[in-house]
């Protein structure tokens, strides 16, 4: 009988290189929301990756930064902490080394774990020339246990990092359910996808200083229905008049969208009701964090 391997993965790089990306790739389906704009992932999320002989637990994490406000400071934090508790780190980057990369670097000085190097949208650098531009730029900056280029969109070398990974799992049961693909509770996928929607369709600062929190569920089985009542938190009244937009078709689309992907991902028909709500500079206020569910983790 074979031995059975198993352990856990940190995701991590600056914002916006496709960490979020990479993880629903590998997972099969989606499991964190994406968007073009930075800042997307605001929390550790665990994407579960079981075959037969072995089981990867790979730990999306926020886009490491320098923030301003609590809340950014909150998610670096937490994006610190989630790489001291695993077994392997996979460093993403999109571009040659910058002053965000080497803020990064930093937290890795103090590790006694294997990190990679996995050099993201291969198909936007110019061939391998661009590739090997990128991975020069980083040679000497920290002593890597590898290189892997890859690009997660197109899922080109995803098998390739896989092979480069199972090594480095140590013998051991399963963490999970083999059917389980993520820690995420319905509710929470149900917030982020609002907040996913809001992020296409909102500019300026509207997009950072929003939070979305499920007020209630409330099922109804004879109908085979779930009512779903949700609260968009922003700082400010122009916020709010920007999200809602003229004669509401803004927050309108929003809901469509959001519950279109709801239904299908959860295999529910659900009515969503959204709601926006001003709360001064929620992001600043330790109680408001953790009331809309940022910081727990640390």
């Amino acid at each position: 009988m074979s031995n059975h391997k198993s352990g856990f993965i940190a995701i991590v790089g600056r914002p916006n290189v496709g960490k979020s990306t990479l993880l629903n790739a590998i997972i099969g389906e989606k499991i964190a929301i994406m968007s073009p704009k930075p800042q997307t992932t605001r929390n550790r999320i665990l994407g579960v990756h079981t075959k037969e002989n072995y089981q990867m637990v790979f730990v999306d994490t926020p886009g490491m930064h320098k923030g301003k406000d609590l809340l950014n400071k909150t998610i670096d934090k937490v994006a610190v902490a989630s790489i001291h508790d695993v077994d392997v780190v996979l460093f993403v980057v999109d571009t040659i080394k910058g002053a965000a990369e080497e803020h990064i670097m930093n937290h890795f000085k103090y590790l006694k774990i294997p990190v990679f190097l996995v050099i993201n949208k291969i198909d936007e650098l110019k061939g391998k020339s661009g590739i090997d531009e990128v991975i020069l730029s980083y040679l000497g900056s920290y002593d890597f246990e590898g290189v892997i280029p890859i690009s997660a969109k197109d899922k080109t070398f995803l098998d390739r990092l896989e092979e480069t990974l199972v090594p480095y799992l140590e013998e051991g049961p399963l963490f999970f359910p083999k059917e389980m693909k993520s820690d995420q509770s319905e509710q929470k996928l149900m917030s982020e996808l609002i907040r996913e929607k809001i992020l296409y369709h909102t500019e300026q600062e509207v997009p950072h200083a929003v939070a979305v929190v499920i007020e209630s569920l409330a099922e109804n089985p004879e109908l085979n229905t779930v009512d779903v009542s949700a609260l968009i938190i922003v700082e400010r009244a122009t916020q709010k008049q920007i999200l809602i937009g003229k004669a509401g078709d803004k927050i309108k689309k929003i809901g469509t969208e959001a519950r279109k992907e709801i239904n299908q991902l959860l295999n529910t028909k659900i009515h969503l009701t959204l709601w926006v709500k001003i709360k001064k500079d929620w992001r600043n206020r330790p109680n408001d964090l953790k009331a809309f569910g940022y910081g727990e983790d640390v």
